[in-house]
């Protein structure tokens, strides 16, 4: 191995809000990070935009910033692994901008992954029944990219027209920093239909729902070539990305993954923790994501895939979760009477306010293990975006039961337990459904900053019923980036490698039997009624 191959590694996480950067060690210690806020348009419940460019820049600055805090020297950077929201990026001839809704604003040439413009093409799509859907848990979703690809043919046809490429984030990004517009087999395959498992798309498919013309150019410019997660891409990093990231030309950059595998690989497969077959990752953020290793092809309705290759490549992927989860608590809460007050006193504190609720529920549960309890009455079903998995509805709705007229900060603590109860039975509805099915797993892999605090933790493994684990990195998702960049960089000789060699487990959390058991088990009950009802009335 050489001295340069045996160097520190980047990993890059774009979300939602900010873009996040890493410098780790080969063996999978963080030195140095830091991140940059990226701005984001909303127009009423639906329209998600951003701006390619501006999320480029928070890349630069986080990058920046992450190595002067790790006090790393450029030149011992070998290889760079990136992650990014599955958003819809369209770019024009040489790489411009294109504007995906007001023409007056060019620069937002980005369909946020929450972006549910495209629900009425995805309901036209599911009704085609293609085989493709297969792949897709059933149902395409409006968060995927065909449905917007439609949207945007059928409402900006000019703009549809005149696109040269359309790619998903993480895809733009790596295209960004090397030139190479080599797709990546975890963005192509979970979001945009390809089939991964006989390594091409399926014609047929565009022509059934009216995007036939990508096909006709041999689809470049939805991919042309797809490569496997940390796979070295191009030359490496390019002489104007090495000069924006102040680090030297060359430098390899690994073909990447949406951010919640990225949160997968830097998890399920820590060493002596059973492989990734054992273990769900659980990646709970805005939204939350699971994800599910399986050896041979499991068809869960409702569960999208399976995906061959798109996390572990050579296995099968499942992937749940839901559109709004730390979303869907940060919403609740807002709802509530002594919502602005709780907020002014968490900011006083530096912490946001789902931690410091948490924090109250400590002292006030004073050693008592039930959690669940302060709840009291109180029943949420947090569907604010509609069901992802295991029912794929994106038409269902939230229901919140048992409200009375209390406006103090124990009701606004128990409207947060009881939004975290409804979090944690959605995660139980997914194990369910895929056991039953035949995928199984002995434990769920827990990451990101929406179960950070312990008491979240141990109600979220009371609500699910099955053991949470933990891992040692505090940054699992830039991890799993930094893992790409070492394979890249031929650190490690294969991602399963990686995972061994740079992650582990901390802690666990074991579901709590006896009335603790018993009382999940009656809410578990109350919370699949109160959605049953709520799907029911969306078809009214």
């Amino acid at each position: 191995m050489t001295e340069q191959a045996d160097g520190y590694l980047i990993g890059i996480d774009v979300g939602t809000g900010s873009a996040r950067a890493g410098v780790f060690t080969r063996h999978g210690h963080m030195v140095g990070t830091d991140k940059c806020a990226i701005s984001v348009h909303r127009d009423g419940g639906v329209i998600v935009e951003q701006s390619g460019e501006d999320i480029w820049q928070a890349v630069v600055q986080a990058v920046r910033s992450a190595m002067d805090a790790s006090g790393v020297a450029p030149d011992l950077v070998c290889g760079i692994g990136i992650d990014a929201t599955c958003s819809l990026v369209v770019l024009g001839p040489d790489g411009e901008a294109l504007p995906v809704g007001d023409p007056t604003h060019p620069e937002r040439n980005v369909i946020v992954w929450m972006d549910h413009r495209a629900l009425g093409q995805a309901d036209r799509i599911n009704s085609i029944g293609h085989r493709v859907l297969d792949y897709v848990g059933g149902r395409i979703s409006p968060e995927m990219e065909t449905p917007k690809l439609l949207w945007l043919k059928e409402n900006l046809p000019e703009i549809y027209a005149r696109a040269w490429q359309f790619l998903d984030l993480t895809d733009f990004l790596t295209w960004r920093a090397t030139g190479d517009l080599s797709r990546s087999v975890c963005t192509v395959t979970c979001k945009w239909t390809y089939m991964a498992h006989e390594k091409a798309w399926d014609r047929s498919y565009f022509e059934a729902i009216g995007l036939g013309d990508l096909a006709d150019d041999g689809f470049k410019r939805i991919g042309a070539t797809v490569v496997d997660p940390g796979a070295s891409l191009g030359t490496g990093l390019s002489a104007q990305a090495a000069a924006d990231l102040g680090l030297p030309p060359g430098t390899a950059v690994a073909a990447g993954l949406i951010d919640a595998h990225a949160g997968g690989i830097g998890s399920v497969g820590a060493r002596d923790g059973g492989g990734a077959v054992s273990n769900l990752a659980y990646v709970f953020g805005t939204s939350s994501c699971t994800m599910t290793t399986t050896r041979d092809p499991v068809f869960v309705p409702g569960v999208w895939g399976p995906y061959f290759s798109a996390m572990v490549p050579g296995m099968w992927l499942n992937e749940g979760g839901q559109s709004a989860a730390g979303a869907a608590i940060d919403h609740l809460l807002e709802f509530h009477p002594h919502y602005a007050e709780a907020h002014a006193n968490a900011s006083r504190e530096g912490q946001s306010l789902p931690a410091w609720l948490a924090q109250r529920a400590e002292t006030q549960l004073a050693g008592d293990p039930d959690v669940a309890r302060l709840a009291g009455a109180l029943h949420v079903v947090p569907d604010f975006l509609g069901n992802r998995a295991p029912y794929a509805d994106p038409h269902t709705r939230a229901v919140i039961a048992g409200l009375g007229m209390e406006r103090d900060l124990d009701s606004l603590l128990a409207l947060y337990i009881a939004g975290l109860c409804g979090i944690g039975y959605g995660l139980r509805q997914i194990l369910r459904a895929q056991s039953e099915k035949g995928a199984k797993v002995d434990r769920v892999v827990l990451s990101g900053g929406a179960g950070k605090s312990d008491i979240v933790r141990q109600l979220l493994a009371d609500a699910a019923g099955v053991e949470l684990s933990i891992p040692a990195a505090d940054e699992p998702v830039l991890l799993g980036s930094a893992i790409l960049g070492s394979v890249a960089a031929g650190v490690h000789g294969d991602i399963e490698t990686a995972m061994r060699e740079m992650s582990s487990f901390a802690q666990v959390f074991r579901p709590q039997r006896g009335l603790i058991e018993d009382l999940h088990t009656v809410r578990f009950q109350v919370f699949e009624q109160l959605q049953s009802v709520a799907r029911h009335a969306a078809k009214e």
